[in-house]
């Protein structure tokens, strides 16, 4: 035992000295501490702020874009990620569990309000993992679906707030407002970019800049009653006024929607804008596409109005008119012959839209019948093409507008040769947009002032109101002058109102007068020429109404449209043209030209009086007399006596001779019931409309009791028969057919 003593005395010891040892290392390590503040090289107090400081993330909102009226057109809006929590732990009392216990049941109820199949959703929640989210199905779920969602009490679901880019009228003028996709950062914050339209051009603009907030919490993330707080406010993107006014776009989208239902066309462009200001009041395309799920942006990436030049067929007469007006070389009343022409004796020659013409006709007629000579003698033998050439740029049509939108084009002016210099008088071979066609045209409702185009009203700090930039009209040029402009458009009027001439009867609008111009524009065929199918053109339409003085200008053009022929274009072009703008000038209080009455004049009783003296009296009261017989006498009338006939009725006078049928083209069905009536024929009558055939030629004798037959067709009608005789009867050679638009 006392041998084992020196051993245990020598043990203590040891301990001792270790333990002793132990507690200055760790009284020394205290002081160090307290005295550094460091571990390891690292500062308590930033270990400390780190585990204990948090950092959150304060999300910047999209500015706002409006039509130029404060109406949304795309604003972030409030939306919700669903997500499973499935790991057991997250449960602390059993009652209330907070994972999901039943997969199967929640698979169930879940599939009833995402787009997941019920058994992709029981795979997830059978993941073993701490919480999933479902992709695509479980993002931008609505307030209203979150609550029936969290109505079932389904145990271990709960919901992220997000925000979306929120397009509230679905298809409204997609390509020019365009789109914002979201891009997810590394650090799980997120924003978004402009891809398309405004959303793009203004991207800078749109998009804020978020805000962060520091503060101390405890050890599970709560902040601490007393904890410091640094936050550093989120810069909200600023606000964007369009100068688009959403009533116009709205009438604009639904007749565009009636003419895809009814003609199927591969393509719609049209455009309204206020020509005194250059701004876009509505614009709009078919095909298009959803903003927000991106459907159908497949078969319509760019915006046609602004990114596809082609060929603009007739509607670019306007502008040779206009200059040949300017220089004044332009003489309605002047004569050609019309048909074909050749430019140079070695050129093609130029053929008009029926394949031989009218004879000879004055240059107004040839206006209003859209004779491809007129304009092609005009650009050579009277402005000449040097002179032409200027005012093509000018209009400005070989270079981009500048327009607010991307990807704008440019025109592709095609002269270099005496063919190419004469089709681009009447709009074929050069290549023009639409948005071009739409400046120049404000140079003719404008007074001669030509507009730049405009889509953007200004843009206001989302915040404060306060305005940033403020967008005011902009002259771009005078290409002609306010005499000028006037007299294109009451020559442009005729081209409406004239029913024996006019190419654009289809677009009159009741109790406005409205000035523009018809085309038919050929398609390019991929491998060599155009395409020569019935319905293979550009149909197009460019009008200002009132003619006076016109507060719209709306253009509108209809490619390859299902129709028997192609004389058909004008109706798909004018189920957009005619209800958008008499719409738009309804909505913008536009009233209505005051209609001067026509003179009235009571009939007298013109029996047993002579002939030459009753037609003289009558024709000086303005009224439209037709003889049909030989005698010198008086026998009959029709109006009867003491009838108010209206100033340039026809008033038909029987004879005391042979009674004589009269040349009744053109006559309405009223006026031949007259003849029928005071001659005791029997009258058939096929079709509506104006009379096209007479089965009794002009001079031959009407006789009692025999039938008088007429064909009636209206104007498209009759168009589309003078062109299918044509085709008929006048073999163009295969070299020239590539001068033949059909406007």
């Amino acid at each position: 035992m006392n041998k084992k003593q020196p051993y245990m005395n020598f043990g203590a010891a040891g301990l001792f000295v270790i333990f002793g040892l132990l507690f200055f290392i760790l009284l020394f390590r205290y002081f160090s501490i307290q005295i550094t503040g460091e571990v390891g090289s690292q500062p308590l107090a930033a270990k400390a702020q780190q585990k204990y400081s948090r950092t959150g993330n304060l999300e910047a909102a999209r500015g706002v874009i409006y039509d130029q009226k404060g109406e949304v057109i795309a604003e972030d809006t409030t939306s919700y990620n669903l997500i499973a929590i499935l790991d057991k732990k997250m449960t602390t009392n059993s009652k209330k569990p907070n994972h999901v216990t039943d997969p199967e049941k929640t698979a169930r109820e879940l599939a009833k309000f995402i787009d997941m199949e019920e058994s992709k959703i029981y795979s997830i929640l059978t993941k073993n993992q701490f919480q999933v989210e479902f992709g695509k199905a479980g993002r931008d779920i609505s307030h209203q679906t979150k609550k029936e969602i969290e109505a079932l009490k389904l145990p271990g679901i709960t919901f992220k707030r997000d925000s979306k880019r929120f397009y509230p009228n679905g298809i409204f003028a997609s390509h020019l407002v365009g789109y914002a996709d979201r891009i997810d950062e590394e650090d799980g914050t997120y924003n978004y970019v402009g891809k398309m339209g405004i959303e793009k051009t203004l991207n800078k603009e749109l998009t804020g800049k978020d805000g962060k907030i520091n503060y101390e919490s405890d050890l599970w993330g709560y902040l601490l009653p007393n904890g410091e707080q640094k936050v550093t406010p989120a810069e909200n993107g600023n606000d964007v006024y369009l100068t688009i006014d959403k009533k116009i776009q709205t009438f604009l989208e639904d007749a565009m929607n009636k003419v895809v239902e009814e003609y199927k066309p591969e393509k719609i462009i049209a455009i309204v804008a206020d020509p005194k200001t250059g701004n876009i009041l509505a614009m709009g395309q078919r095909p298009s596409f959803h903003p927000k799920t991106k459907e159908g942006i497949d078969n319509s990436w760019h915006n046609e109005a602004i990114e596809t030049s082609f060929e603009p067929g007739s509607t670019m007469k306007i502008f040779t008119l206009a200059a040949a007006i300017e220089e004044n070389k332009f003489n309605p009343n002047d004569l050609y012959q019309s048909g074909s022409y050749r430019v140079t004796s070695k050129d093609k020659a130029i053929h008009d839209h029926n394949g031989t013409g009218w004879g000879t006709i004055s240059y107004l007629e040839g206006v209003q019948r859209s004779s491809n000579v007129a304009f092609a003698k005009i650009a050579n033998e009277q402005l000449g093409f040097e002179k032409f050439r200027e005012y093509l740029t000018k209009f400005g049509f070989d270079k981009p507008t500048g327009i607010d939108l991307p990807f704008e084009t440019s025109g592709k002016i095609q002269y270099t040769w005496p063919i190419e210099k004469a089709t681009t008088a009447y709009g074929q071979g050069t290549a023009i947009t639409p948005i071009q066609q739409i400046q120049a045209a404000t140079a003719i409702a404008n007074n001669g002032k030509m507009m730049k185009p405009q889509v953007i009203d200004k843009i206001v700090n989302h915040d404060t109101g306060e305005v940033i930039r403020d967008v005011t009209p902009e002259v771009v040029s005078t290409p002609i002058s306010a005499e000028t402009a006037k007299e294109v458009l009451d020559i442009l009027e005729t081209v409406v109102s004239n029913k024996e001439t006019g190419t654009g009867n289809r677009y009159q609008i009741d109790g406005y007068s409205v000035a523009g111009k018809t085309g038919t524009a050929s398609i390019p065929d991929p491998n060599g020429g155009y395409l020569d199918g019935q319905e293979d053109y550009i149909f197009s339409f460019l009008g200002m109404a009132p003619k006076d003085d016109p507060k719209l200008i709306v253009y509108v053009a209809v490619q390859q449209p299902k129709i028997d022929h192609y004389s058909m274009g004008s109706i798909p072009v004018s189920m957009v043209f005619n209800p958008v703008m008499k719409n738009s000038l309804h909505y913008l209080n536009i009233q209505p030209s005051q209609q001067e009455k026509a003179s009235t004049t009571k009939l007298a009783d013109l029996n047993d009086q002579g002939v030459t003296e009753t037609v003289k009296q009558l024709e000086e009261s303005g009224l439209d007399v037709v003889v049909v017989g030989k005698g010198s006498k008086v026998t009959g009338q029709l109006p009867a006596a003491d009838t108010n006939v209206l100033e340039g009725e026809k008033i038909i006078i029987q004879t005391d001779g042979k009674l004589i049928a009269p040349d009744m083209t053109g006559w309405s069905l009223r006026d031949v019931m007259k003849v029928a009536k005071i001659s005791g024929m029997k009258l058939n009558s096929t079709g509506s409309g104006y009379v096209v055939k007479q089965n009794i030629k002009e001079g031959a004798s009407l006789q009692k009791d025999d039938f008088l037959i007429v064909d009636l067709k209206t104007t498209e009608e009759k168009l589309e028969m003078e062109a299918k005789e044509a085709e008929e009867n006048t073999e163009v050679p295969d070299e020239e057919l590539d001068n033949l638009p059909k406007d």
